[in-house]
């Protein structure tokens, strides 16, 4: 599997702005002939612009229809970083996998809300995980403060997850957190991770602990190819899955 990241910091409230460029740094991203296109958390307003529900998509039907025509138009799957959406009444910070048809195959609404950032109070957290697969390959989302928590993604390694999405709006402050959580997640679910900041320090890990590749803070296209034999090899000489001592994880 080849994945483009595409690493860019969101004009505040800009929203055509961060739409056009969008589409200029998916159009630059297909000359690595990618498989799937991956962007950061809130690309289409900056994290996050306030009032919050005043730029919220009504039920994402922009942010879906970009999205599904676009990648119905450069026959690539996209991992739609997320976007503010409105439902139900409701605003979430949510994200959209969309197939080289242009079908929907998964929406996820981020699940762990910041409160440092006051997230809790503007967002309504998400309820459920997800898991889709593109080309083939088990993938899943998880959005930022998401990777804090090591138990929804083992949930997600345990029901096959095989490439986890990782679209974040990470400070600089603590991007060594970054580096440190994207690698273990990595390693203890011997799974492919592969993280896009609007921050920057954009990665992707393979399920050895290995950085495959690692932005700067500047805007980029990070292309690189994802041996999806590499989780088999591991599988087969040391299966952490299959040697998990159950009787203790209720002690």
């Amino acid at each position: 599997m080849r994945v483009s990241m595409m690493q860019f910091k969101p004009a505040l409230g800009h929203v055509d702005e961060n739409f056009e460029r969008v589409e200029r740094l998916m159009v630059r991203a297909m000359v690595e002939q990618p498989d799937v296109l991956v962007l950061p958390e809130l690309w289409s307003t900056g994290y996050y612009p306030t009032p919050v529900k005043e730029y919220a998509d009504d039920e994402g039907r922009r942010s879906k229809a970009f999205l599904s025509e676009s990648a119905r138009r450069l026959r690539v799957n996209i991992v739609g970083g997320t976007a503010i959406v409105s439902d139900g009444g409701r605003i979430f910070n949510r994200s959209y996998a969309v197939d080289r048809n242009g079908a929907i195959r998964a929406e996820y609404d981020k699940i762990h809300l910041f409160s440092p950032a006051g997230e809790e109070k503007v967002f309504a957290s998400g309820d459920r995980l997800v898991s889709f697969e593109l080309d083939g390959v088990k993938c899943s989302i998880a959005v930022c403060y998401d990777i804090r928590f090591p138990e929804m993604i083992r949930r997600l390694a345990l029901d096959g997850v095989e490439v986890m999405f990782v679209p974040a709006a990470w400070p600089k402050k603590r991007a060594e957190h970054w580096r440190i959580l994207n690698r273990a997640r990595a390693i203890e679910n011997q799974m492919f991770v592969v993280a896009v900041n609007s921050g920057g320090y954009s990665t992707a890990i393979e399920p050895w602990g290995e950085v495959l590749i690692e932005g700067d803070i500047d805007e980029a296209v990070l292309t690189v190819e994802l041996n999806l034999e590499t989780k088999k090899t591991l599988g087969s000489m040391m299966n952490v899955f299959a040697d998990r001592n159950e009787t203790i994880d209720h002690v």
